[in-house]
């Protein structure tokens, strides 16, 4: 059987699968490792329907011939799905009261919704809150959307912007202890309430960087006669690189779990200690740590 990803053939041998679904279930995690997802199938030139899928898993390997697979990078999908809300929300806006309430039944079976839904549930979260509650504004709706659109599309520009936001929320963070003691629980809130969002950014960006190849360096042939050892060392230091970010990441959370138990329950010494000494001190090393990572890919991003 002859394999195919977006026309080209893989070069794969096959030994112990015996159906479909085996292979299929493989591809799968190696494109979700690359950041890319599967967007359509063929069989031996007959395209699947989403309702056939579950028939072409049961079908053994001796009887296909060509299994022709159809990619997208999930950064290109998540930017379309995020440019389709936004058309959804003009749509909405303009409509009538009586129209406004049958408005969310469509919208949730869009594949628009249901990719938000799969990729990004706290964002559908919000959409339902604006299309089904009329709890959220359209503006502020759109005003997400267009936040989150950019953290796709430019994610080191967006990333680098976040800079003087961090510095600020950071130095809010110092003043924390003293605004739990004065009474100042509105202004404590909003600190906390703007140092999560912050850190959700960051992180969000990260994962975007990653599946886009930001972290991926531009190689010069000539700096080795072995190629293939040159890209394994890379490899390994690229992979090493980034387990150093998620460990950061991983020590980090701990530390954020700490802050918001002790700011519940109204110890202002601790919170002072942990968000002078730690939150703050780590957010910013692991943003400076992922900004020296970042590198313009290679291939021009997909749109």
């Amino acid at each position: 059987m002859n394999i195919k990803i977006n026309g080209i053939t893989l070069d794969v041998s096959l030994e112990k699968e015996k159906y479909v679904g085996e292979i299929l279930s493989e591809i799968a995690k190696w494109l979700s490792d690359s950041g890319h997802v599967l967007s359509g199938l063929s069989v031996d030139g007959k395209e699947v329907s989403v309702s056939k899928i579950e028939d072409v898993f049961k079908k053994e390997i001796s009887s296909v011939e060509i299994l022709d697979i159809k990619t997208e990078t999930v950064a290109f999908l998540t930017s379309s799905s995020l440019a389709s809300l936004l058309e959804d929300i003009k749509k909405f806006e303009n409509l009538n009261y009586e129209e406004k309430t049958k408005f969310y039944n469509n919208w949730k079976e869009s594949a628009c919704a249901n990719f938000i839904k799969d990729e990004t549930p706290e964002l559908f979260t919000l959409c339902e809150n604006t299309f089904l509650r009329g709890e959220l504004s359209c503006q502020i709706l759109t005003s997400i959307a267009e936040e989150r659109l950019r953290e796709v599309d430019d994610p080191d520009k967006e990333f680098a912007n976040i800079e003087p936001i961090l510095n600020n929320i950071c130095d809010k963070l110092v003043d924390l202890p003293l605004d739990i003691q004065t009474g100042k629980e509105t202004q404590a809130a909003q600190t906390i309430q703007l140092f999560t969002a912050v850190t959700e950014k960051i992180l969000r960006i990260y994962y975007q960087l990653d599946i886009q190849g930001y972290f991926i360096k531009r190689k010069d042939k000539n700096t080795s006669k072995n190629k293939e050892q040159a890209d394994s060392v890379y490899a390994e230091q690229l992979n090493a690189d980034n387990e150093k970010i998620i460990e950061k990441i991983t020590e980090f959370t701990s530390i954020l779990q700490e802050l918001f138990t002790a700011y519940q329950k109204n110890d202002s010494v601790l919170v002072g200690d942990l968000a002078e000494y730690e939150a703050s001190v780590r957010i910013k090393e692991i943003y400076t740590t992922i900004m020296s990572k970042i590198q313009i890919p290679d291939m021009e991003k997909q749109r």
